[in-house]
């Protein structure tokens, strides 16, 4: 009897690999609008972690590994005293800037946070600087950081847009590695063939389980998961430097490679080239620190308490509450029955908006334990149903839209039905940038108000909006003015 064999000739570089490589090695980023929405991502991006500082649960997993560790020339980590290596730098700064839901989306057949790579980026650029300024050669400026950024948002996104790894169990950190390791891999300057090397071993590494995003194991990970890919990405560039080597079909070999094993045998599907699309369309949650499927909804309760007011009601008038809203909202935050922790509630659309419809807000806070023993909260989470409109799933779906509508109907227990209030858009969308921005500098503001006194404050913020002085500035002089 004869066995087949198959050939042991190592085959060429997997498309998708070399297709990653040569964009950020090759492809001019000529968008003025790319670099200006980046700049408005970096400042949000690094306010969410200002913020996050104020959490226990947070700050705990910040510093280095051994405590008491200083890296010399090491990368500073905003709002701290730590100075560390890159790799458990870009934890750090990862962590904080994920920690409270409240950094840009884009949202797709995978949806995901783009900015999650600033973790990996910013550690590296700023290391890299300090390194070269203490050998006697030139630091990076914050251009660099602001291309990286670019880059790695239409990576992950491009690849999200038709292709959906929570259907298959898998959380799309893994698409915060894949382009962290690419974008950091040039920054560290790596060959081309050491950036492939470097992609194969992002896809070839374990990749994270949604569980803990899901009831019944909701559970704080999600807040450092992409602190934990970022930093991965790091190591893993890092690796391919040395010039360890690749797994050039990582992705389509047969029987052992990651369509196979972990995506049903199919192969990605990509919409189109990379470029800066997935920066120029990014949604800023600038509101409401709310898992972004929900961002129209709270929108929609906001503006619900209010007509209950005028009307001299309240939410415990309310006897019903019916949500039209698209599929990928049901499947991932519709949740009925007991929510154990903060990550459990800020994945929940009954509760993320029961409290705006009780107490006309919706903050961080109201996430905690304090808030949530609140009765009526639950109460009220017991009327809201939730119901697609396939139109929405369409309209979310559709490249020109990239709706996240919901549309809410409030009965009352005397009977009468209040008009529903629809909101396609929410205020972090391209389609109201004009509207978000000013409340976007506004909520920058007050996250540096949280951590540093008013001089220092001032400081960074006059830097931070003159676009011009801000991209010619090296990048350990930019970390600088976050230290405290």
């Amino acid at each position: 009897m004869s066995s087949s064999s198959h050939t042991a000739a190592r085959p060429a570089p997997d498309r998708v690999l070399t297709d990653i490589a040569d964009y950020v090695l090759d492809a001019g980023i000529q968008s003025d609008l790319a670099y200006e929405t980046a700049r408005y991502c970096l400042l949000d991006t690094l306010g969410c972690g200002l913020e996050a500082l104020e959490y226990p649960a947070c700050a705990k997993l910040l510093g280095p590994i051994v405590p008491g560790t200083v890296v010399p020339n090491g990368a500073r980590i905003p709002g701290t005293q730590f100075q560390l290596d890159p790799v458990q730098a870009a934890f750090n700064i990862g962590a904080m800037i994920r920690w409270l839901d409240f950094n840009d989306t884009f949202l797709a057949a995978e949806w995901g946070h783009p900015s999650d790579n600033l973790g990996g980026i910013l550690a590296t650029a700023d290391f890299l600087s300090r390194q070269a300024v203490a050998a006697g050669g030139k630091p990076l400026i914050m251009r660099d950081v602001l291309t990286a950024m670019i880059r790695a948002h239409e990576i992950q996104g491009v690849i999200a847009l038709e292709n959906s790894f929570n259907r298959v169990g898998l959380d799309h950190v893994v698409l915060v590695k894949v382009a962290s390791t690419a974008v950091v891999g040039r920054l560290l300057g790596l060959s081309r063939e050491e950036i492939i090397n470097a992609l194969s071993l992002a896809w070839v590494d374990g990749q994270s389980l949604r569980t803990y995003r899901h009831t019944p194991n909701t559970g704080s990970r999600k807040s450092w998961a992409a602190g934990d890919a970022t930093s991965r990405a790091v190591r893993l560039a890092l690796i391919a430097k040395t010039g360890e080597m690749g797994y050039p079909s990582v992705l389509t070999a047969r029987t052992w490679g990651f369509y196979d094993v972990l995506f049903k045998g199919q192969p990605f599907k990509l919409q189109r080239g990379y470029g800066s699309y997935v920066m120029e369309n990014v949604l800023f949650k600038i509101s409401y620190p709310a898992e972004f499927h929900s961002q129209t909804a709270v929108e929609a309760s906001m503006q619900l308490h209010e007509r209950l007011r005028s009307m001299g009601a309240s939410a415990d008038d309310i006897e019903h509450i019916s949500v039209r809203t698209h599929e990928a909202c049901i499947r991932i935050i519709d949740k009925k029955g007991p929510l154990a922790n903060p990550a459990d509630r800020d994945h929940c659309i009954q509760y993320m908006m029961a409290v705006p419809l009780l107490f006309g807000r919706l903050t961080a806070a109201d996430y905690e334990d304090e808030i949530a023993r609140d009765p009526r909260i639950d109460a009220l989470r017991a009327k809201i149903e939730c119901v697609e409109d396939l139109q929405f799933t369409r309209d979310y779906h559709d490249p020109e839209k990239r709706s996240i509508a919901n549309a809410v109907t409030v009965k009352l227990k005397d009977g009468r039905t209040l008009d529903e209030v629809v909101v396609e858009y929410p205020i972090g969308h391209r389609r109201r940038r004009q509207e978000g921005i000013p409340l976007l500098i506004a909520k920058f503001r007050r996250n540096l108000a949280r951590r540093f006194p008013e001089k220092q404050q001032r400081a960074i913020a006059e830097l931070s909006l003159d676009r011009t002085r801000l991209e010619q500035t090296p990048v350990n002089e930019y970390v600088d003015l976050y230290v405290i």
